[in-house]
C-alpha cells in the first residue's frame, strides 16, 4: 500500500508538473517574453549601413542607386497598412507566419544576389527584395506589439516602450550574434538577417495570441524588472560596441560577448515563469484552464466586438477612447493632427539620422568618431523609447499628464538637436547625437500609445500602422528634396570657389559648417511647427485625459474574473 501511495504521489506530481508547463506556455507572461524576443530581432533595417557596402561592391552600384535601395528599405519598413488590414481578418499566428515568409524571402534573395549564386538582378528587382524584407518587420510589430497591448491594456505605454526599446536594440544584438557566428563577413550578416528573425517567429507562432484580461496587483513592479533587464542589456552592448572599436577581438571573445547577450535576452523568461507560478497557486481550483485564453480560429477573435464594421458610420464618430472604425479614425481631426506632427517630427529626425555620417565628415570629425555618433544615436534611441513608455505612463496615471503634451515637449527637444547641427561648436555633434537619438526614439511609442487611447483597440492593428505612414513621406520630402538638394548646392558652390567643375570630381562632397546650416534651420522650423500642431491636440484632448481612460478595461477585467469564478 505504501508503494502504491508513493507511486500515485509521484504520478500526481508529474501530472501537476506537466500541467504547469502547459500553463506557462499558454500564459500571457510567456507570450510577453516571446514578444520581447521577436521584437529584439525585428530591426534589421537598422543594419543597412553595415551590409550596404557589400551590395554596392558586389553588384557594381553607384551611390545614387544605393540611396534608391535605402529609400525602398525605409518605405517597406514604415508602410505597414497591409499587415494591419491582414491582422483584422486573420488570427495572430497567420500574421507571424506571413511576416517570417516575407523576411526570409526578401533577405535570402538579396544574399543570393550578393554572393553571386543567382544572375545579377535588375535594380528594380533588388528594390522589391529589400522592400519585402523590410516590410516583414511590420508583421512582427502587428503580431507581437498589438497583441501585447491588448493583453495588458492598462499598461500600454510601458508595453509599447519596452517592445519598441528591444526593436531599437535589435541591430546591435544581431551584430553581436553575427560577429560570433560568421566573423566580420557582411555577406553572412544578410543571411543571418534572413533566417534568424523568421525562425523566432515560427517558434513562437502559437504562443503570441489575444487573451482575456487578468488584473494582477504587482504588474507595474514586474514591468520595472523587465525595464532594468533591458537597460542592463543596452549598457552591456554599448560597452562591447565601444570595446570592439578600440581593441581587436579574437573569435572567442566575440562568441563570449554574444553568449552574454543571449543570456540577458532570456532573463525575462525567469520572471515570466515566476509570475505564472504565482498565478497558478492563486487559481488551483481552475488548474485545468488557469489562464483562460481566448481561442482563435481562422477568423481572428478581437476584444470589444460591439462596434460597427470598419467602413460604417464614418461621420458618426464615438467618444474619444471608444472603438473607432478605421475610416472614422483616419478622417478625424485628431488623426490628421497626429499625422502632421509625425510628418514634421519623425520626418526631420529620420533626415538627421540618415545624414549623421556626412554631417560628421563635413565638420572634419575622423571616421572612428563618426561611427561613435551612429552608436550613440542607436543607444539613446533605445533610452528614448523606454523613457517615453514608462515616464509618460507614470505621469498619466499619477498626475493626469496628457501623453500628447509629452509628444510636444519631445518635439521641442528635437528642435534643439537640429539647431546644434545648424550652428556647430567643438563637440556639438556628440550632444546632438544624444538629443536627436533620444527624441527620435521617444516619438514612436508616444504616437502608438496616443492612437490606442484616442481611437480604441478594436482596429488598432491597422490604425497604428496608418499612423506611421507619415514618417517615410516626411523623410522623403525633407531628406531627398530639401536636405540633399541644399547640400549638393553648397558643394557646387565650394567647387566653384576652387575653380573646379562638377564633371571633374567623382562625387560631390561638402566640407565646412555651412554645408548643413540652412537644411537644419529648416528642419528645426518644421519640427517646431510639428510641436505646435501636437500642442493643438493637447488642447483638444485635455478633458479626455483628465478622466480615467483605463476605467472600462478594469471593469471588463473584473467582470471576466467574476464569470470565471
Amino acid at each position: 500500500m505504501c508503494e502504491v501511495s508513493m507511486s500515485g504521489s509521484r504520478s500526481g506530481s508529474a501530472g501537476g508538473g506537466s500541467r504547469f508547463v502547459v500553463h506557462v506556455l499558454r500564459g500571457r507572461w510567456f507570450s510577453l517574453f516571446a514578444s520581447f524576443l521577436i521584437m529584439s530581432m525585428a530591426g534589421a533595417t537598422y543594419l543597412f549601413g553595415t551590409y550596404s557596402k557589400e551590395i554596392k561592391a558586389s553588384l557594381g552600384y553607384d551611390q545614387t542607386t544605393l540611396n534608391l535601395l535605402g529609400f525602398f528599405k525605409d518605405f517597406g519598413a514604415n508602410v505597414g497598412v497591409l499587415s494591419g488590414l491582414i491582422a483584422e481578418v486573420t488570427p495572430t499566428w497567420f500574421v507571424l507566419v506571413m511576416g517570417a515568409a516575407l523576411n526570409f524571402t526578401g533577405y535570402f534573395m538579396i544574399w543570393l544576389a550578393v554572393t553571386g549564386k543567382i544572375a545579377k538582378p535588375k535594380v528594380w528587382q533588388m528594390c522589391i527584395y529589400i522592400c519585402i524584407g523590410a516590410n516583414s518587420q511590420n508583421f512582427a510589430n502587428t503580431g507581437a506589439l498589438v497583441t501585447s497591448v491588448r493583453n495588458f491594456p492598462e499598461s500600454r505605454g510601458i508595453m509599447i516602450g519596452l517592445l519598441k526599446g528591444y526593436t531599437g536594440l535589435s541591430g546591435a544584438i544581431m551584430t553581436q550574434i553575427y560577429l560570433a557566428c560568421y566573423g566580420n563577413d557582411s555577406k553572412s550578416l544578410i543571411l543571418l538577417i534572413g533566417w534568424l528573425p523568421a525562425a523566432l517567429s515560427l517558434v513562437f507562432v502559437y504562443t503570441i495570441r489575444p487573451m482575456k484580461m487578468i488584473r494582477q496587483p504587482n504588474e507595474l513592479r514586474v514591468f520595472y524588472q523587465f525595464l532594468y533587464i533591458s537597460i542592463g542589456t543596452a549598457l552591456f552592448i554599448m560597452a562591447m560596441t565601444i570595446a570592439q572599436k578600440l581593441v581587436s577581438f579574437p573569435r572567442g571573445a566575440y562568441a563570449g560577448s554574444a553568449t552574454v547577450v543571449c543570456l540577458l535576452l532570456f532573463v525575462p523568461l525567469l520572471i515570466a515563469i515566476r509570475e505564472e507560478h504565482v498565478f497558478w497557486n492563486q487559481n488551483k481550483t481552475t488548474v485545468e484552464n488557469p489562464t483562460v485564453v481566448k481561442s482563435e480560429s481562422l477568423s481572428a477573435v478581437k476584444p470589444e466586438s460591439s462596434t460597427p464594421a470598419w467602413y460604417q458610420d464614418i461621420f458618426n464618430k464615438p467618444e474619444r477612447g471608444e472603438d473607432y472604425t478605421i475610416l472614422q479614425a483616419l478622417l478625424s481631426i485628431d488623426m490628421l493632427i497626429l499625422f502632421l506632427a509625425t510628418f514634421c517630427g519623425l520626418g526631420s529626425s529620420l533626415t538627421a539620422v540618415d545624414n549623421l555620417g556626412q554631417i560628421g565628415e563635413s565638420l572634419g570629425y575622423p571616421t572612428k568618431t563618426i561611427k561613435t555618433f551612429v552608436s550613440l544615436v542607436s543607444i539613446w534611441n533605445f533610452f528614448g523609447r523606454i523613457f517615453a513608455g514608462f515616464v509618460s505612463e507614470h505621469l498619466l496615471v499619477k498626475y493626469k499628464f496628457p501623453r500628447p503634451l509629452m509628444m510636444t515637449l519631445v518635439l521641442f527637444l528635437a528642435c534643439a538637436g537640429h539647431l546644434l547641427i545648424a550652428f556647430p561648436f567643438p563637440g556639438s555633434v556628440y550632444v546632438a547625437s544624444l538629443v536627436i537619438g533620444f527624441s527620435f526614439g521617444a516619438q514612436l511609442p508616444l504616437l502608438f500609445a496616443i492612437i490606442s487611447e484616442l481611437f480604441g483597440l478594436k482596429y488598432y492593428s491597422t490604425l497604428f500602422n496608418c499612423g506611421q505612414v507619415a514618417s517615410p513621406l516626411g523623410s522623403y520630402i525633407l531628406n531627398v528634396k530639401i536636405t540633399g538638394h541644399l547640400y549638393d548646392q553648397e558643394a557646387l558652390k565650394e567647387l566653384g570657389r576652387k575653380g573646379l567643375t562638377r564633371a571633374s570630381v567623382k562625387e560631390l562632397t561638402c566640407i565646412g559648417s555651412g554645408c548643413y546650416r540652412l537644411p537644419f534651420i529648416i528642419l528645426a522650423s518644421v519640427t517646431c511647427f510639428g510641436a505646435l500642431a501636437s500642442f493643438i491636440l493637447v488642447i483638444r484632448t485635455r478633458d479626455f485625459y483628465k478622466g480615467d481612460i483605463y476605467k472600462k478595461f478594469r471593469e471588463q477585467a473584473e467582470m471576466e474574473a467574476k464569470q470565471n469564478m
